[in-house]
């Protein structure tokens, strides 16, 4: 008996993706989505992924088999049996391997640009924050630190003060990005935790704040006006997320008054000093 109460799993929404759901358990997938919009977001992701792959990759099922991998090219040619049902195999693999993958394209998609993103930055501060004497490439106190990553990244950058978490910048470095260069901010609190924020150019819209778990860390993503920022740490939740929202609270956002910010950030007013990108690029 179907027990529609129970909680949805990801392989239920590749399988939903995919049209092949029992249709009695289809109706509690859909109010699930209905409650769950990050779940929504997904399996409407997937769904695109798995248009984008039958568009390029559809005709391919239909294409004819090459004639070298045909029986009468192979019999002409004193093959032997062996030969022939290799062949025959290969064939099979390619017509039923490309109608699989249109099939499950949703299923094996592509991870959006924004978690690539995060992965980046959770990876590089996982890197960095083991080390002892070359943590940052340019400490906090070198004038050139804010100029140079501002230059490299193409914005203004401005060190968020974070004094509030017991937080002190060390300083930071340049790093390659998913589209561009991207900065990395690290600070230190008193006890020796580290926290650093990750900054670099993306072709994804305006996000909310996502909170990604890897390991023992934590991250906190989100994107506006043209960047991304990932705020990553040890694994918690809470800190993090106000990191994230002091962090917001001192973006100089240029965003049109008819289209309100993706996090609506308490009222607080905003020193130019404490900015961390400015839109204005100077």
């Amino acid at each position: 008996m179907i027990d529609h109460n129970s909680p949805v799993t990801e392989d239920e929404l590749h399988v939903y993706v995919d049209g092949e759901l029992a249709a009695d358990r289809r109706a509690a997938i859909e109010t699930w989505l209905a409650n769950h919009p990050e779940d929504a977001a997904r399996v409407a992701a997937w769904r695109a992924q798995a248009e984008a792959i039958r568009a390029r990759y559809g005709a391919v099922a239909n294409e004819p088999v090459p004639e070298r991998l045909t029986l009468a090219y192979i019999t002409r040619t004193r093959r032997s049996w062996a030969g022939i049902a290799a062949a025959a195999a290969v064939a099979a693999f390619v017509i039923g391997g490309a109608s699989g993958w249109i099939a499950r394209g949703a299923s094996a998609s592509a991870p959006s640009e924004m978690e690539v993103f995060a992965n980046e930055a959770i990876g590089a501060h996982r890197l960095y924050i083991g080390e002892v004497r070359h943590p940052i490439e340019v400490k906090a106190e070198e004038n050139h630190l804010l100029p140079w990553l501002s230059r490299r990244v193409g914005t203004a950058l401005r060190a968020p003060d974070l004094s509030t978490f017991d937080l002190k910048l060390l300083g930071g470095r340049l790093l390659p990005g998913v589209n561009a260069p991207a900065a990395l901010f690290m600070y230190e609190s008193g006890s020796g935790e580290r926290v650093t924020i990750y900054i670099s150019r993306t072709t994804e819209p305006r996000t909310s704040f996502r909170y990604k778990v890897s390991d023992k860390f934590g991250a906190l993503r989100w994107s506006e006006g043209g960047y991304g920022w990932v705020v990553s740490g040890p694994d918690d939740k809470p800190r993090l997320k106000g990191i994230a929202e002091r962090l917001y609270e001192q973006l100089d956002i240029r965003t049109p008054a008819s289209a309100p910010p993706a996090v609506a950030p308490p009222n607080t007013t905003r020193s130019s000093a404490d900015q961390l990108i400015s839109r204005r690029g100077s």
